[in-house]
């Protein structure tokens, strides 16, 4: 497909919008539903839109052609385990918090793919992580900084610590993806990550009877069609997200991942009253600040390499 930037642009843009009220769906059910059960909505239903993309791309043979099933199952298992921890940290924060410290994950990314994928991290990215952490830190403070003993007043604490370990985990999902993509397919990565999200969110049903709180619960008509919506929205972000970089290098499109805290406001308030405290609203920039620095610095020694590889291809060295 040739490169379009601004298409690219565009479709990253709706991609976050859909991905947002995707979660609002789920945070307006989030009191009645566990988070295994709106994982498997979110899952199955996503199934539906992308089936369908794939049948007309004419990619569904390379979807599920594949020589590395562990490799899936292992990006699977990290992803779901934060979408888990993302999805029951809705039951207790505000949207605009639970997607402000979500993030926290570019940031987390930088530090694990130095620690575990042996990348060369300079000076200028590791003094943004550490200056979006401060960001990070703002953002958590008020939640944490309560009377764990009162009883019902812990709760934010809760949801503060499940959307941290919420992005955290979604950064080691990250970094597999990154391992994957050296052999495997866009396509093949989201389908076979669809499919154990759907599987997984289905395997919770039985922990009701020996958890209530997981229990499953029978949704009405209303809820139903919130819950199927929420994973049709799930499948159509991410088509929109994965057009977005088929027309646009990552570099490109990836600090537009920022105007979620847009819609994200916008529909908090809107919809469920929640007006923005101003920790969310300076960390949360301070954060996505830093996310566009590094980002803009990947792409500056991304083009120096080019350059430097092109500049030693027209002299090689003679021996």
């Amino acid at each position: 497909m040739s490169a379009n930037p601004i298409a690219g642009i565009v479709a990253k843009i709706v991609s976050t919008l859909a991905f947002t009220v995707m979660t609002s769906c789920l945070k307006y059910v989030s009191s009645r539903y566990p988070a295994g059960e709106m994982v498997f909505f979110r899952s199955a239903f996503a199934l539906l839109p992308l089936s369908a993309w794939l049948i007309w791309q004419g990619n569904i043979v390379h979807a599920v052609r594949t020589t590395r099933i562990g490799g899936h199952l292992l990006r699977s298992i990290i992803g779901n385990c934060s979408m888990f921890s993302g999805f029951a940290a809705l039951h207790f924060l505000p949207l605009q918090d639970a997607i402000a410290i979500g993030y926290a994950s570019p940031l987390i990314i930088v530090v694990f793919a130095a620690l575990f994928l042996k990348e060369n991290v300079r000076l200028y990215r590791w003094s943004a992580v550490c200056i979006g952490f401060i960001g990070v830190l703002i953002m958590l403070w008020p939640h944490l900084s309560i009377d764990w003993g009162a009883e019902g007043k812990s709760g934010p604490a809760i949801g503060a610590i499940l959307a941290l370990a919420a992005a955290a985990l979604a950064a080691g999902a990250g970094i597999q993806i990154r391992r994957l993509t050296m052999t495997e397919r866009t396509e093949a990565i989201v389908l076979y990550f669809t499919l154990c999200s759907t599987f997984f969110g289905l395997c919770s049903l039985p922990f009701g009877m020996m958890f209530p709180d997981a229990a499953w619960a029978l949704p009405g008509w209303h809820d139903f069609i919130i819950l199927v919506l929420a994973g049709i929205l799930g499948g159509i972000g991410q088509i929109l997200m994965t057009t977005g970089y088929s027309h646009a290098d990552a570099s490109v499109i990836a600090p537009f991942e920022y105007t979620s805290m847009i819609w994200a406001l916008l529909i908090g308030y809107f919809l469920f009253g929640d007006a923005p405290t101003l920790s969310i609203v300076l960390g949360g920039l301070i954060v996505a600040a830093t996310g566009v620095f590094i980002v803009w610095r990947e792409r500056r020694i991304g083009i120096a390499r080019r350059a430097e590889a092109e500049e030693s291809a027209k002299h090689p060295i003679k021996g």
